[in-house]
């Protein structure tokens, strides 16, 4: 397990974080996606540590509360020092029936805050992350509030997910031009199916020193061997019930086409592959992995340990790329003859 500075901060975290959306039960989606026990919980996260994992994430929603509630009883139950891992959650999806129980607003951060602290049985959260947008609240609001948590302890640095990179760029001039907390780290949807924020986000990431923490690392499950052409929902696959995220199914079969000989090859499975590929990505610094069971944590856990081959990085690469669109070709083509004089010296 290797470890890397969270953006901009001081704070180390291993190159693989522990996602905790498949913790605790529910109804509706949660009954899909989630589903293990306290006892589970424990287990899973014992072995995450014991294989070097220092980073575990949740969000209130997960399970409507439920997520936080069995990682805080497991990480207290494990008898875990506090200053030995770090601890991220989320805010802003509906926790309640009421009109202000969802947002981002001042009133729902200060309450779920507090809320999450109780849930997780901690005084602070190391990295208290956005969930997405909210089309109602200015920015400077729940930028505001996010600083007042960082100032109060309950928090230690901020991140984001899911936004866009001209919503992460004007977070980032208003705590510049306000002398507020900063978003650290991305939380975005990054695979070899999904590669969409190698085209405006990842550039912004690298120019303002963010971290990027992919979620999803699988696509939902697609790249960890188990789907074909042939057989798109096998049994007990949760992609059968719940098909997200979106995927394009012709690309994702070419690219499994290019897995399959290359994990044979290596003797591993198809998902170390997909994850080593990630793991090799410069701009990335931890990624998210989520399990139902010990043996799948640690099948996800063995692709640290992996190193493809420049070739094989090439034909992933080749067969997973993004198809240009404008500006990017243009701005390819007026800086090539620019590039040329570079690369010439």
């Amino acid at each position: 397990m290797r470890y890397r500075k969270l953006g901009n901060t001081g704070l180390i975290v291993s190159e693989m974080c522990l996602g905790a959306m498949t913790f605790g039960s529910g109804d509706g989606m949660w009954a899909t996606v989630a589903g293990v026990n306290q006892d589970g919980v424990t287990d899973l996260i014992k072995s995450a540590f014991d294989k070097g994992i220092n980073f575990i994430d949740t969000a209130d929603f997960y399970s409507n509360g439920r997520s936080e509630v069995v990682t805080g009883n497991s990480l207290k139950q494990l008898g875990l020092a506090r200053d030995q891992y770090v601890l991220a959650t989320k805010v802003l999806l509906r926790m309640g029936p009421g009109h202000n129980q969802i947002g981002l607003s001042r009133y729902h951060i200060m309450e779920n805050i507090n809320a999450s602290l109780k849930r997780l049985q901690v005084d602070h959260i190391d990295l208290y992350q956005i969930h997405g947008r909210d089309p109602f609240t200015p920015l400077e609001e729940t930028l505001d509030a996010l600083d007042d948590c960082v100032r109060a302890g309950k928090v230690r640095y901020i991140g984001l997910c899911n936004l866009s990179a001209w919503e992460i760029m004007k977070s980032q001039w208003i705590s510049d031009k306000r002398n507020l907390a900063r978003f650290e780290s991305l939380q975005m949807y990054y695979s070899l199916a999904g590669r969409d924020i190698e085209r405006e986000i990842v550039p912004l990431a690298k120019d303002q020193n963010l971290a990027i923490l992919p979620w999803s690392p699988l696509a939902g499950g697609f790249l960890s061997g188990k789907y074909s052409r042939e057989n798109e929902k096998p049994d007990g696959a949760r992609r059968a019930k719940l098909d997200f995220p979106p995927v394009e199914r012709e690309r994702l079969w070419r690219i499994l086409d290019v897995l399959r000989p290359i994990a044979a090859d290596n003797l591993v499975s198809v998902a170390q592959v997909a994850l080593a590929w990630l793991l090799a990505r410069p701009h990335v610094t931890s990624v998210i992995i989520g399990a139902k069971n010990t043996e799948q944590l640690l099948d996800n856990i063995a692709a640290t340990e992996l190193r493809l081959s420049a070739e094989q990085l090439a034909a992933i690469d080749e067969a997973s790329k993004l198809p240009n669109e404008y500006p990017q070709w243009m701005l390819e083509r007026q800086s090539a003859d620019r590039l040329e004089q570079v690369q010439a010296g």
